[in-house]
């Protein structure tokens, strides 16, 4: 019994493409987190008859990873043997590779990463100095040689049934942290597919958004590499505090979802689940 999470906001020209793909993986559950949308995202997801498909659709936009942390809690209280994480943009044809990340997950791996790097031949600079701090926060976790510039933070991945349950929440709401609590916990990590970065058909965004998506994985790297060396968690590089989207991760969404999902009695018979922005319904 797999699942796949599916986080999306306004991806109303991606996400009939990503779920077509998905539609066709043998697992139990699709649960697609819907945050902070102004399209037609959560009507187009809707409309599709498939009884696996779960919708969680949150009013406010819930911030960059956190529903990737939503659809997990999810996930495990369905009890799931594993949880495979694929973007709502991502809509290429990587059917293929989604399946290995599966297979990996059911043959005994915890965290199974998809390589998108290699294929990258001409980074800008920007670019670079993310790939950096990736190298160094696998370098510090002793995994470059295993993983090389592999991270939750880029391409889908998956995780094992014991994952879901011994990954803190913030481990997986900030991806690299995902890699330092997976060693601390002597967790099997492997790549086990790769995919070209154009192969996602990922949307290519504005500048400002680049800039803003390199400073929010530096200042993950920053705070993983602070919890392998037992220092206070920061986001600060020389002078600079490398914020980014990490300020809008509504953490506070996250604990009442967890919270929701606490009485043992709870069972929900439709597929669409709609919480507001203080309690849920």
């Amino acid at each position: 019994m797999f699942a796949v999470v599916i986080p999306a906001k306004n991806e109303e020209k991606s996400i009939l493409a990503a779920l077509t793909t998905i539609l066709r993986l043998p697992v139990s559950y699709i649960i697609l987190v819907i945050n902070g949308c102004t399209d037609r995202t959560f009507e187009l997801a809707r409309s599709i008859p498939d009884p696996r498909l779960h919708i969680l659709y949150f009013t406010e936009p819930l911030g960059i990873d956190i529903p990737r942390a939503v659809g997990a809690l999810y996930a495990r209280h369905l009890g799931v043997k594993g949880a495979l994480f694929v973007d709502g943009d991502m809509s290429g044809d990587i059917y293929q590779n989604l399946l290995h990340l599966i297979t990996a997950v059911e043959s005994g791996i915890d965290v199974a990463l998809t390589n998108c790097y290699p294929y990258i031949t001409h980074r800008q600079k920007l670019a670079n100095l993310v790939l950096r701090f990736r190298a160094k926060l696998n370098r510090e976790l002793d995994l470059l040689k295993t993983l090389g510039l592999a991270t939750p933070t880029h391409g889908p991945h998956a995780l094992s049934e014991h994952a879901l349950q011994v990954l803190p929440l913030q481990a997986i709401a900030i991806p690299p942290l995902t890699l330092f609590w997976a060693k601390k916990s002597s967790l099997s990590i492997k790549v086990t597919t790769s995919i070209p970065h154009e192969a996602l058909h990922s949307p290519r965004k504005h500048r400002r958004h680049a800039r803003l998506i390199a400073e929010t994985i530096i200042g993950d790297c920053l705070m993983g590499l602070a919890l392998s060396q037992n220092t206070p968690l920061s986001r600060t590089l020389g002078k600079h505090e490398l914020l980014g989207y990490h300020p809008e991760r509504r953490f506070d969404l996250l604990e009442h979802w967890e919270q929701s999902l606490k009485p043992q009695d709870m069972f929900y018979e439709q597929h669409v689940i709609i919480p507001g922005p203080s309690k849920f319904i």
